[in-house]
């Protein structure tokens, strides 16, 4: 079984769809005249300068949504920086050595597009219910884009179907509660109890608390959430920043040399040293590349699930913020944990996943660096299981439309177990010591999904840059403006069904 996975991992995530995603952000990045770059600052301005301008709470009545933009990157970025940014980058260096980091930059050179397309289509193709929350995402573009504007009838569902289960595959295979668990197991050294004839590792123990905290935080909906993130997440990131910057001035002397092997990895492959097996080209390139996407998801079609519920001016406008999170997930929090682990020296003993990142962080700071970490994986869990709580939120408010018996049945299984599958995965990988392929499983569920978008994004690209023009036109005075231009589609199809 193991080996038959490690086949379609090497297939899944092959030449087609690196081919397939790298075409479509060079096709997305020259058609757009390098717009991820040449207006980075301007993207930088709407984003980040708004935060510390203190405009992260705007309710603007003539901007429909349910969530300020703020919180709904605070949600994303929530979903998206989580264990994926530590036990996800420490697992790329031990399999694709210090390479994998650069190809982890390079896909999210791309990715800033990618994530500023989705996102950009997502709020354009959304929905608002009567009672004014929005939704949107992927498989609203393709009902509307693909299914309605390019007439292909009922044949969208095929592509919507095969998304939907990719995602919600996640739901059921998930390692973030088992990589979380091993850290806080291991940095508070959790006993294991020992109950008549049973036993019950400290693993299993702190998965425990992880599904209670789940089932609290994601207890208010949607709009709790992202209240809640919009508070928690700059906490978080900026409590794991200030600790990896810390590590990197401690380890100062070592940064030029981890630099250079990451640049000269990632082009020659990495010998084998100590417990590293060593590493091809292909294998980094495919290994940094995996990685990447499933910790910034650009491609993926998470994220444009929860920014679509977004007040916006502009579609493009909250698409900017779909490409600050890819930039900060990546080039801020991934970098800070990759340069952790290879300047630790630890990648080459053998360790993986969460128990590498605390043996890289405890190297440096002992006892306080360990308990640190853990709790910072606690929030990164819990607000990953939010963020991911509201996606799978937003996929069955579009499954079950205006069937409200169907709703609330549905609805009503989904809260009862939306935190049970990471705390029953975890006991079963404790139990049976198979947890060696938990990230080949995580990388086919975030390929197929991915496969899927990034498809559709390209077949769709001719609205999104219809969109771009216009907002070039409309806020950076570039061109002329169209007033006929619809921002969002339930507005064009508003006005069509009543000129009927």
């Amino acid at each position: 079984m193991i080996d038959f996975l490690n086949w379609l991992d090497g297939v899944l995530w092959g030449l087609p769809l690196i081919v397939l995603m790298i075409a479509t952000g060079l096709y997305f990045t020259i058609r757009s005249g390098f717009f991820q770059f040449r207006y980075f600052g301007w993207t930088m301005k709407r984003t980040a300068g708004q935060i510390f301008a203190g405009k992260t709470a705007r309710d603007d009545a003539a901007e429909k949504g349910m969530l300020s933009p703020f919180e709904a990157i605070a949600t994303a970025i929530g979903g998206t920086v989580g264990f994926g940014n530590i036990a996800g980058v420490a697992t790329a260096v031990a399999a694709g050595g210090p390479g994998a980091i650069f190809w982890m930059w390079a896909t999210a050179c791309l990715g800033l597009i990618l994530k500023q397309v989705e996102v950009t289509l997502g709020c354009h193709y959304r929905r608002t219910e009567a009672n004014g929350d929005s939704y949107g995402g992927p498989t609203y573009y393709m009902e509307y884009g693909l299914g309605k504007e390019r007439h292909w009838g009922k044949l969208w569902l095929i592509p919507a179907i095969i998304f939907g289960l990719g995602i919600f595959s996640t739901f059921f295979i998930t390692s973030s509660t088992l990589t979380a668990a091993q850290v806080v197991s291991g940095a508070f050294r959790l006993p294991d109890l020992h109950i008549g004839g049973l036993t019950v590792e400290g693993v299993i123990l702190a998965g425990l608390l992880l599904c209670v905290l789940t089932y609290m935080v994601t207890s208010g909906g949607t709009r709790k959430i992202a209240a809640l993130f919009s508070k928690l997440v700059p906490f978080m990131s900026a409590l794991y920043i200030l600790m990896g910057l810390a590590m990197i001035v401690a380890n100062l002397t070592r940064v030029p040399g981890a630099f250079a092997s990451i640049f000269h990895d990632a082009f020659t492959g990495t010998a084998a040293m100590g417990g590293f097996a060593g590493a091809t080209v292909a294998q980094i390139v495919q290994t940094g590349m995996a990685r990447a996407v499933y910790s910034n998801e650009a491609g993926w079609g998470t994220s444009p699930m929860v920014h679509s519920s977004a007040k916006t001016r502009h579609p493009v406008e909250q698409g900017l913020w779909g490409s600050f999170e890819v930039f900060f997930d990546t080039f801020i929090v991934c970098s800070i944990t990759g340069l952790s682990v290879i300047l630790s020296g630890n990648w080459t003993n053998g360790t993986n996943g969460g128990d590498l990142a605390l043996s890289a962080f405890a190297s440096s700071f002992g006892v306080v660096g360990s308990v640190l970490l853990a709790v910072i994986m606690v929030i990164f869990t819990v607000t990953t299981s939010g963020g991911w709580f509201t996606y799978y939120l937003s996929l069955l408010e579009h499954l079950c439309a205006n069937n409200d018996l169907l709703k609330k049945i549905v609805m009503k299984f989904f809260y009862a177990l939306r935190a049970l599958p990471g705390l029953l995965w975890t006991i079963y990988l404790v139990k049976t010591n198979n947890q060696g392929f938990i990230w080949t499983v995580v990388d086919i569920t975030s390929a197929i999904p991915t496969f899927v978008n990034v498809a559709v994004i390209l077949i769709l690209s001719g609205e999104y840059f219809k969109l771009l023009k216009d907002y070039k036109a409309r806020y950076l005075h570039k061109g002329t403006l169209n007033e006929n231009v619809s921002l969002f589609y339930e507005d064009q199809a508003a006005v069509a069904s009543s000129a009927k």
